[in-house]
């Protein structure tokens, strides 16, 4: 498993990481706690919220 953080990161640590390198499941943990909890999704529920992030569906 391969964990990567967005390239807008400021190195502060204060970000989720995303593990999206294997078949059937998405990965996302607390960079600040990387031997914590993991939340499982599946492939398309991820797309789902990120397209909705990207087209500002959660915005206020």
């Amino acid at each position: 498993m391969t964990w990567r953080k967005s390239t807008r990161s400021n190195g502060s640590g204060n970000c989720v990481e995303v593990a999206d390198n294997l078949p059937g499941v998405v990965g996302l943990r607390d960079s600040k706690d990387p031997r914590g909890p993991i939340l499982a999704f599946d492939p398309a529920a991820w797309s789902t919220f990120v397209a909705s992030v990207k087209d500002e569906t959660f915005r206020n």
